[in-house]
């Protein structure tokens, strides 16, 4: 099925897939299911090249780049807010695109540290600018698109719902019942209503369920990349 969009190069384990050279309208469309495909993944990802230069930011990316976060967006390019982070960024930037060397980094202080994996992507070929991939790790351990999502699959109630996002962010069930202000027996009732439905035999069972889904964003999300980043990334890969 390759034959009328690419060829390979190379033979056994150094081959590889080359889009032939009539074949950009194809590639054009690849490298925007790419950024579709970014876009619906619930982790926040940008993609770099000369090292802090933007190529793309999938959605997640924008929405946990907000001002608590110890990165930043500057323009195109990717800043760190700390001071004593901006050294340890950089290096890990410059050895990603230079030196092609992955860096697993915690940025920011208190509330607000952040683990950032930085990963050096490498086509294999001369024509072919270094892209670094810049992941950021998740400030709570279940995302709310992801609680939305699976409350939404097990017709959980408003209420319910309300109930599983304050347990996934490790609030005991008492402190619920003050802040929603129910009696401790309404939410006790919630609790085992969720995990009735959810088949869930404990509440760390219920909240690892969350957890271990599939890193999706709950609504399809069609905003193309900003700055015509999805055409820069194109001509870049040499498409």
């Amino acid at each position: 099925m390759f034959n009328d969009v690419s060829h390979f190069t190379g033979s056994g384990a150094g081959a590889r897939l080359q889009p032939k050279p009539e074949s950009r309208p194809t590639a054009d469309r690849a490298m925007r299911w790419l950024a579709a495909t970014l876009d619906e993944i619930d982790y926040g990802m940008l993609l770099l090249t000369d090292e802090v230069r933007v190529l793309h930011v999938n959605h997640a990316a924008r929405a946990e780049l907000d001002a608590d976060h110890p990165l930043q967006l500057l323009g195109r390019e990717l800043r760190a807010r700390r001071p004593q982070d901006v050294l340890p960024l950089a290096d890990a930037l410059h050895a990603a695109a230079r030196r092609g060397l992955r860096k697993l980094m915690t940025l920011g202080d208190g509330a607000h540290r952040v683990s950032v994996s930085v990963v050096p992507l490498a086509l294999h070929d001369a024509e072919s600018a270094p892209v670094t991939l810049v992941m950021l790790g998740r400030r709570r351990v279940c995302g709310e698109l992801s609680v939305q999502g699976f409350a939404q699959s097990h017709r959980l109630t408003a209420a319910e719902v309300r109930v599983l996002a304050a347990l996934c962010r490790g609030t005991p069930p008492n402190q619920i019942a003050v802040d929603v202000g129910v009696a401790i027996s309404t939410v006790r009732t919630q609790i085992g209503n969720i995990r009735q439905k959810t088949g869930a035999e404990s509440i760390r069972a219920l909240v690892q369920q969350v957890a271990a889904l599939p890193p999706l964003m709950g609504v399809l999300r069609g905003q193309p990349a900003a700055g015509g980043a999805t055409g820069e990334l194109l001509a870049l890969l040499g498409a």
